[in-house]
Order: structure tokens, then sequence, then C-alpha cells
């Protein structure tokens, strides 16, 4: 008979491997690895996807390092697991020449004008049918993301697809409300502008 799962909160899971239960690392594992990785191989893009397995393992050995200092202090376990892997991210774009100065690169935002964009999301909107428009655009929205800054690829990344509210992924971020929010909205613009081009809302109608 197979062992059941263990419901454990992530917290409390934490807190028993760091009091010597190893196998408590086991389900913290088994919930957050996926999403982790893929966090990781969209951050890093293609410049750096080499690097995505060594920055994904070094995420969780640093995870296992922390354990007897490791405190939850507001913020959950996975939000504290994806600042890890976001840090040691950034550190690998840096080393390549790819990580450039966010705020010498954020233009001020902007809408493009023409018909296709009327149906399209609000750069700042978060309700569960733009979220779906944003899942559902696939391939050309992972080419897309490629051509942002990680700064700006973070935010959009843990927002929309990890479902992190602003406060979260601030926390999360080390940035301040108005910055992440600032930050949140050039994303959505560039995004937005490049799958304009090739991606008319219309063609997304009906998509699953």
């Amino acid at each position: 008979m197979p062992a059941l799962p263990d419901t454990r909160t992530d917290d409390a899971l934490m807190q028993a491997f760091a009091a010597g239960e190893a196998r408590a690392f086991e389900p913290l594992y088994a919930r957050h690895h996926a999403a982790l990785y893929r966090f990781v191989r969209r951050l890093l893009g293609r410049s750096c996807a080499a690097q995505t397995d060594e920055v994904f393992q070094d995420t969780w050995l640093r995870v296992i390092g922390a354990r007897e200092r490791w405190q939850p202090q507001g913020a959950s376990f996975r939000t504290w697991l994806f600042t890890l892997a976001h840090h040691r991210a950034v550190d690998c774009l840096r080393k390549s020449g790819r990580e450039l100065s966010l705020d010498a690169a954020e233009p001020s935002a902007w809408e493009p004008a023409g018909e296709a964009w009327g149906d399209w999301p609000a750069a700042d909107a978060v309700c569960a049918e733009d979220r779906a428009f944003w899942r559902a655009a696939g391939a050309r929205l992972l080419d897309c993301l490629d051509g942002l800054p990680a700064a700006q690829k973070a935010v959009f990344l843990l927002h929309h697809e990890d479902g992190l509210s602003l406060d979260e992924l601030a926390a999360a971020l080390e940035l301040g409300f108005e910055t992440a929010k600032s930050r949140l909205r050039y994303a959505m613009t560039k995004l937005r502008t490049c799958m304009g081009a090739y991606l008319p809302r219309s063609a997304m109608r009906g998509a699953p």
C-alpha cells in the first residue's frame, strides 16, 4: 500500500527538516521542484539556458544549507525559495554579461494604437480571464519573455505564473511596492508590443 502524502504545511515541513527530520525535505521538493525549475529556466532565457540545472540545484543546496537558520518571517516557504532562485539566477546573468541596469533601460510606459489592441488585457490587468489569455499565448509568449530584462521577467513570472501578489513579489525581490508595480507594467507593455505584432487578440478567441 503506497504511503499517504505528507499533508503538513511547507513551513511545518521546513521546521521539521531544520530539526533533523531528513524525510521532511522530500514533500517540499515534490511540491515545488517543477515550478521552480520552470521559473529558473525562463528567467535565465536562451542565453544562459545551459546554467538552468546548475542554478536549480544550487537553489536547493542553499535551502539545505540554510535549514538550521531558517525561520518563517511573514513570507511563505515558496516565496523564500523563489527569492533564493532569483538571486542565484541574477548572479549567473551578471557573470555572463546579460543583466542590464533596469533603471537605465526602462522607458516610460506607452500603449500602442490600432484596432488589434482594442480587446487586449490592460497592461496592469490581473483578472483570471487575462491570465488565461497570457497562458494560452504559449510559445510566442516564451519568445517574447526571452527578450525582457531579467528584473521585468522575474516580476511577470512570479505574478502571472506563480500567483504572487504585488506585495508578495515585492517582498520576494526586495523591492518597494511601487517599484514592483512599475516593473510589472513595463513587462506587460513590452510583452503586448512583442506579441501584438504576431498574435492579434482575435486569434486567441476560443483558445483553451
